[in-house]
């Protein structure tokens, strides 16, 4: 069996986890259950606003229920969920909650992983998991301690999909060949993660005086070039083993997922890159700068937005167009960019600010370049 490069970035030997599978292509919803976790990782990537907070996400948006996560799934053509935190075994009833309430909504092929540690783990709370129709569950293993690493013989009781899931971190080889050999004969699948670096407070990477393997990239020098000795050395061991790199997760995982996303949030005053993202018109009441949305919310909001429809019926009155659409979390109209093009100047007239937009289709709709015409 030799080492695979695979078409979506990423290494590997033996065969992906049906999880991977549809993650690969976009068709994850990434759902994070919670921020409380009673572990203290160093290289944990979640960001500061999540981490130990008991807050829910479904991909980029924040939500406080199941029919949220729901429609997320549906705007994104999601086959699937990954369930992710924090520790999801925190918050075990709301994890239940929430692969039932998929399950239910999307059938029993909407595949659902889980990722977790052994520190929570139990029998009883694994059970309940499984009666609730979790395909997949992944465990972090602790490099620094094994007490808990037998607590894998409690999942083996129930007939699903086991992993492992770690960061392959340089520093830590001989840590990682030893929970691969102790786990290779118990799981189904061995992930290794590229280790990245993150933005946040806990995530302390390169305090450890790790660096990026580049400029552009918040993955780490030698963690790939471990994970490939890694893959070298059981190819012929009969072993699914799978490198997931920082490339595999911007530009498939993520990368596919928006452009699902785009398909589904289009209006017909949008242009839809080969990238998936949006170009279209805008229409600001205010010249947007870094505290734009600070300086207009100190206007009542609803009088922003009773603003912003009486705008788009003068428009509408105005040139006969239907399309322009009102965008209530940045407070501005949309529109296509031929129209904002070609009446620049009768909008600025009215003391508007109209401008060509490129954004990515997420919930928050990510500005990737502003020109103000």
């Amino acid at each position: 069996m030799e080492v695979t490069i695979t078409e979506f970035s990423s290494f590997k030997i033996g065969e992906l986890s049906e999880g991977c599978k549809h993650c690969v292509l976009g068709k994850k919803l990434v759902l994070f259950i919670t921020g409380a976790c009673p572990r203290k990782c160093w290289y944990c990537p979640v960001a500061d606003e999540k981490f130990q907070n008991d807050v829910i996400y479904a991909n980029e948006e924040k939500i406080i229920s199941v029919s949220d996560a729901i429609n997320e799934a549906i705007l994104c053509n999601a086959s699937g969920a990954g369930i992710t935190g924090g520790d999801p075994l925190t918050r075990l009833n709301r994890c239940l909650e929430y692969i039932k309430s998929l399950k239910i909504k999307f059938g029993k092929e909407f595949h659902i992983h889980l990722y977790t540690s052994f520190d929570l783990v139990n029998e009883n709370n694994l059970k309940e998991l499984f009666d609730a129709g979790l395909d997949e569950i992944r465990f972090h293993a602790d490099f620094y301690n094994k007490n808990k690493w037998n607590n894998i013989y409690i999942a083996k009781k129930f007939n699903w999909k086991i992993g492992i899931e770690i960061p392959c971190i340089p520093d830590l080889k001989k840590e990682t060949y030893e929970i691969i050999e102790f786990f290779k004969d118990k799981v189904d699948f061995f992930n290794l993660n590229e280790l990245e670096a993150a933005d946040s407070k806990r995530n302390l990477v390169f305090d450890k005086g790790y660096k990026s393997k580049n400029e552009l990239s918040y993955g780490i020098k030698g963690s790939e070039e471990l994970a490939l000795e890694i893959l070298n050395h059981y190819k012929d061991k009969n072993i699914n083993i799978h490198f997931c790199t920082s490339r595999l997760k911007n530009n498939q995982q993520l990368g596919n997922r928006i452009k699902l996303r785009a398909e589904n949030i289009k209006k017909n005053y949008d242009i839809v890159t080969k990238n998936g993202s949006l170009i279209r018109g805008a229409i600001y009441i205010d010249k947007p700068s870094f505290n734009y949305l600070e300086h207009v919310k100190q206007i009542e909001e609803t009088k922003i937005v009773n603003d912003l429809e009486n705008l788009k019926n003068k428009l509408t009155e105005k040139f006969g167009i239907i399309d322009i659409g009102i965008d209530k979390k940045k407070f501005r109209l949309f529109a296509s960019k031929k129209f904002v093009e070609k009446n620049k100047k009768y909008l600025k007239s009215i003391n508007l600010y109209p401008a060509v937009v490129e954004e990515l289709a997420t919930c928050d709709l990510f500005e990737i370049e502003i020109d103000f015409l």
